[in-house]
């Protein structure tokens, strides 16, 4: 793939990609230095890239994994050490970090919640957030009017919290 397809291809995906890089990192300027890296790990595949059937999942795919790369590496560089004396007596399972395993598992029942809502609901909230659509656009989609479609997002999120606040407290 030469650089006149790679960036008729690909470029056109910088906005999605940025914008799931900014809804997992909040930060404006981690998610452009995510996009940018994943630009340059794309590139250096672009001899491979042929074969991608589908350019928008497999980017979102990869730009979603190098976001989770760096909350895991920023949470892991957070971690208090205490110092090897006061570790002596605690067995070497206990002193693995659960940070990774915790957020996989909130990421897992944040998955599970959303594919519980009803369908309408689920596509306006995953239209909403992950694409980044405006209102009109998703009312053209969906069929629904603008002001149902914030409502069904409203209800989508207020059920959404809902759901894992109760699975919190169980």
């Amino acid at each position: 793939m030469g650089s006149e397809e790679f960036n008729k291809v690909w470029m056109p995906l910088s906005g999605r990609f940025y914008r799931v890089a900014y809804y997992i990192l909040e930060s404006d300027s981690e998610a452009q230095d995510a996009v940018q890296d994943l630009f340059v790990r794309l590139w250096k595949k672009k001899d491979s890239l042929g074969e991608v059937n589908n350019p928008l999942a497999f980017g979102l795919t990869m730009i979603r994994n190098l976001c989770l790369d760096k909350v895991r590496s920023v949470s892991r560089s957070r971690t208090v050490h205490p110092e090897p004396e006061v570790l002596s007596g605690i067995p070497a399972s206990d002193l693995i970090s659960d940070e990774g395993l915790i957020n996989r598992e909130n990421l897992a029942r944040i998955r599970d919640c959303m594919a519980r809502l009803p369908e309408i609901q689920r596509k306006v909230l995953e239209m909403r957030v992950f694409e980044n659509m405006p209102y009109p656009k998703i009312a053209q989609l969906t069929g629904l009017s603008e002001i149902n479609v914030r409502v069904k997002l409203s209800e989508a999120r207020k059920k959404l919290k809902r759901m894992t606040s109760d699975e919190d407290n169980r």
